[in-house]
């Protein structure tokens, strides 16, 4: 294979998607509405085509313009775009579409692509945008990439679980960059133990190209860090990168109550533990990017970025009066 279509292109995963195939000498195409700043404008690499993905003609028209070997569907949210997107692009070498280690169903430790169930999907969630459907629509999505594979079209699906890394739009993660970067004292809940397995952007993005080269039509591939840290570990971690020296303030859930927070209301945290096992990508010869690799070029883009989090989570001042009544 050696061009590539990335229905996306311009934001997270996407980006990081066209720097890994442009590093790979592919002949890189985006294709999306324009509403969003082109960071490859003036790279001579990728071309860039305006065109929105929920029209079909419109995509049967780029599909014709671009004859891509491979496509890379970053912004399918919908079970229907991907049975468009299959049918248009059916006779492309690879057809790779980003689900969501969301559409799990059942909550197993780990979660294995052929194993766990996926969540059912109802004709209305899969036409409902909304947080509560997300699951249900990406499980909805496989299942029209394993239908496309029945009609033998070479298309395969690779599951994220939570992603971190450089132009996070989410902000979930810079949410502990911001807190560990400017304070020397922060609140985790019940005891940073909470365990919800993330994934650097640019393993998404490797994982992405090697299943298009590798992958089996049909299946799908779980994505996720190697080493799965605590969320306690993430703050230790994130210390080291920062090289700044972090004190973590335990709070159970009946602490925060009275503070008026839940658990819940800081980013990444998850009651039962989310893991999924990577090793049916590892056996194409993925592998994931060293935690401190990662970490350092994510705060570094963060430092520079306007990328606060804030939002995410408590306020500092209820923070800091949290620690005040924890502490003395």
């Amino acid at each position: 294979m050696d061009t590539v279509l990335i229905i996306g292109g311009t934001r997270f995963i996407g980006r990081a998607t066209v720097e890994e195939f442009l590093d790979h000498d592919y002949d890189v195409t985006i294709c999306n509405r324009g509403n969003h700043p082109n960071p490859f404008a003036d790279e001579p690499g990728v071309a860039h085509v305006t065109a929105d993905r929920r029209d079909q003609e419109a995509l049967e028209a780029v599909a014709t313009e671009v004859d891509p070997d491979a496509v890379i569907d970053c912004v399918a949210y919908f079970p229907e775009d991907v049975r468009e997107a299959t049918e248009v692009f059916a006779d492309a070498e690879a057809y790779v579409y980003i689900s969501s280690g969301a559409s799990y169903g059942v909550e197993r430790v780990p979660k294995r692509e052929d194993d766990t169930t996926l969540c059912e999907c109802t004709p209305e969630q899969a036409r409902t945008d909304s947080a509560e459907t997300y699951g249900p629509r990406k499980a909805e999505g496989d299942r029209e990439v394993f239908a496309a594979a029945e009609r033998g079209v070479r298309a395969m699906s690779v599951r994220p679980t939570v992603v971190y890394g450089p132009h996070d739009y989410t902000e979930r993660f810079d949410y502990w960059v911001d807190r560990v970067d400017n304070h020397q004292t922060v609140v985790v809940p019940n005891g940073g133990l909470s365990l919800w397995q993330m994934v650097y952007v640019e393993d998404v993005a490797s994982a992405l190209r090697i299943v298009a080269e590798s992958g089996t039509a049909g299946e799908a591939y779980n994505v996720g860090d190697e080493h799965a840290p605590t969320l306690g570990q993430w703050i230790d971690l994130l210390a080291d990168a920062c090289d700044v020296s972090v004190r973590q303030v335990d709070a159970s859930e009946r602490e925060l109550e009275r503070n008026g927070l839940d658990p819940g209301d800081f980013p990444i945290y998850r009651d039962s533990p989310h893991l999924l096992s990577t090793a049916k990508l590892r056996s194409l010869g993925w592998s994931s990017t060293p935690h401190e690799q990662a970490l350092a070029r994510t705060v570094e883009e963060h430092r520079v970025s306007d990328r606060t989090g804030r939002s995410n989570g408590p306020d500092r001042e209820a923070e800091v009066e949290l620690i005040e009544s924890l502490t003395g």
